[in-house]
């Protein structure tokens, strides 16, 4: 590479001679162009040059020829980006004017918007809501007005104490009403003692409760013509659904889940966990044949991390693997060999 081209700034790097010169500034008071010609040679001007653009060299004050001296970098800096830093905090004025106009349009929007829903037209097909306080109102509202069957799908292992507290005496309600409730968890539920006492207490009443290992989404739908879904990676939103071609596709979601489970025991027998223990495993084996990471498994089947990683580590000893990746590679090597071993045989 010649001489000229290395010594070339890359990226917005300063060039060799103007780091020369710089190292040369900070060792002096101050510098005539010169002085600095005579020490480094002739790029010296230009080096000059480029450190006065980035504000890393300041002239001196006093009589006679001009003179430079170095500025520390983090003044440099200060000084540099203070435009931007300028028109960042007016981007930020400006777009709080501008929510600000918008914001005052939102009650003649509710007002419009609460018209609609009293006259009973112009309902949103499909609406989303964030605020989790709203979505509960919500489901109480079309749990009271619910008259033939709601059907539940709720992943995710056991449901939090105050989640069941508050919806046993909405269920409870609802089933004394004659309405039919089904509702399908997976199969870790039935380790939370919270929720298999919600379950006996609303199967007392007529609802009907599952379990399936996998493959569930979290939705709710109210007599076949409006359903709630929540929405990825929005913690409390939901996703109300009133189009009849989108609510049927999740009613018929639910029924295939719904033929897959199997009944939600109150009490769950030493022969029933193993049972339920090993049908975990093999799920788990798929997944991790599948290449999917420990934390996606384990919110898929409703459980902790730690545990599932537990699990993935006695799956990992039982085949000999060292690592997670070659786990996934002979699990996933062994299924076709299976398979193949199933075809020859019948």
């Amino acid at each position: 590479m010649p001489a000229d081209e290395a010594d070339q700034p890359r990226g917005g790097d300063l060039s060799r001679a103007a780091r020369r010169l710089y190292a040369y500034a900070v060792e002096r008071h101050s510098f005539a162009e010169a002085e600095a010609t005579e020490a480094l040679g002739a790029r010296a001007a230009a080096a000059i040059t480029e450190l006065a653009a980035a504000h890393l060299l300041q002239r001196a004050s006093g009589d006679g020829p001009e003179r430079w001296s170095a500025v520390a970098p983090r003044a440099a800096a200060a000084r540099a980006l203070a435009p931007l830093a300028l028109l960042v905090r007016e981007t930020h004025d400006e777009m709080d004017r501008l929510r600000g106009r918008l914001e005052t349009l939102v009650p003649a929007y509710e007002a419009g918007a609460a018209h609609l829903e009293r006259n009973g037209s112009g309902r949103a097909k499909l609406e989303l809501i964030t605020d989790l306080g709203a979505v509960r109102a919500l489901i109480a509202e079309l749990v009271a007005g619910c008259e033939r069957e709601l059907l539940t799908s709720q992943p995710g292992g056991g449901r939090p104490v105050e989640t069941l507290e508050e919806a046993i005496g909405r269920d409870e309600s609802l089933l004394a009403r004659g309405v039919r409730m089904r509702t399908v968890y997976q199969h870790t539920a039935r380790y939370s003692r919270p929720t298999a006492a919600y379950v006996e207490r609303v199967t007392a009443l007529g609802a009907q409760v599952r379990t399936l290992g996998d493959a569930l989404m979290r939705m709710l739908v109210f007599d076949g013509h409006t359903g709630l879904m929540a929405v990825p990676d929005r913690s409390g939103a939901a996703l109300v659904v009133r189009e009849p071609a989108v609510v049927h596709f999740m009613a018929s979601a639910f029924e295939r889940c719904w033929v897959e489970a199997e009944p939600f025991p109150t009490t769950v027998s030493p022969e029933a966990a193993r049972s339920l223990s090993d049908e975990l495993r093999q799920t788990i084996v798929r997944l991790l044949a599948e290449g999917l990471e420990d934390k996606v498994i384990a919110r898929r089947l409703g459980m902790s991390e730690r545990t599932c990683q537990r699990h993935i580590a006695e799956i990992m000893r039982a085949v000999g693997a060292k690592s997670r990746f070659q786990a996934g590679y002979l699990l996933s090597s062994a299924a076709p060999a299976a398979a193949s071993g199933d075809e020859a045989g019948s």
